[in-house]
């Protein structure tokens, strides 16, 4: 194992552990490396690595600490990794999507309390066909991270809604490319909502699944239209 990699795993541990937790000050460099048996350059390079994972926070005159280890915080770093391979991974995103929503739906529909399905379905109701574009993807944006965030997980939460912000262009493209795709959308985000509030979690599941299915069939079938052009 590497030097860096052996200071980052003994880092890990004292968190792990509880010698370091949320928000603590790591101890001096010279008595952490003292501490932990690494030399100062291997410790320099493990914060660094553990900083930009977002596990510590370094703070310039003040001195490092660890973060609050939230699932929003940690889950920064792959949304990161999604930004880099959003274009030739769009079909990727909506497999994880595919995977992930219809559980959300599910949990929804056993823990939403009946104000926010109620709310939900306002969401719904709230975008007409005059409604700009912009604003219908912000919506459906938004009736996603609802569902997520009822789900009481989350990590779902979280990973949802990093894959769902990430497939804004591919929400914009299919509405200005396909002509029916705003009634299609307020049909299914109803349904959906409709089986939430009605707690029915294996129907939300369902719909929602043939909800994300449909959209990543379209992008498929679009971008295999758009490769059979460019080679005539």
């Amino acid at each position: 194992m590497a030097l860096t990699d052996e200071a980052i795993e003994k880092i890990k541990e004292m968190i792990l552990d509880g010698r370091l937790k949320p928000g603590d000050r790591l101890p001096r460099e010279a008595d952490l490396s003292v501490q932990l048996g690494i030399s100062r350059s291997s410790l320099r390079e493990a914060v660094r690595a553990l900083s930009m994972m977002r596990i510590l926070d370094v703070r310039q005159g003040d001195g490092t600490y660890v973060t609050s280890l939230t699932p929003e915080i940690l889950l920064e770093t792959m949304g990161f990794v999604i930004d880099f391979h959003q274009d030739s991974s769009v079909l990727d995103l909506f497999e994880v999507r595919r995977a992930l929503e219809p559980l959300a739906a599910e949990k929804a529909a056993l823990l939403m309390l009946p104000d926010e399905s109620a709310d939900l379905l306002a969401l719904v109701d709230s975008v007409t066909p005059e409604t700009s574009l912009e604003e219908v993807v912000a919506n459906d944006l938004e009736f996603h991270h609802r569902i997520a965030r009822a789900s009481g997980n989350t990590v779902l939460c979280s990973f949802i809604d990093g894959v769902a912000n990430r497939t804004q262009r591919a929400r914009i493209w299919r509405g200005v490319t396909q002509q029916d795709s705003f009634d299609q959308t307020q049909r299914e985000h109803r349904g959906i909502a409709l089986a939430i509030a009605d707690r029915q979690p294996s129907i939300a599941a369902a719909l929602s699944l043939a909800h994300v299915a449909g959209i990543e069939n379209w992008i498929r079938r679009s971008l295999a239209e758009d490769r059979e052009e460019e080679q005539e």
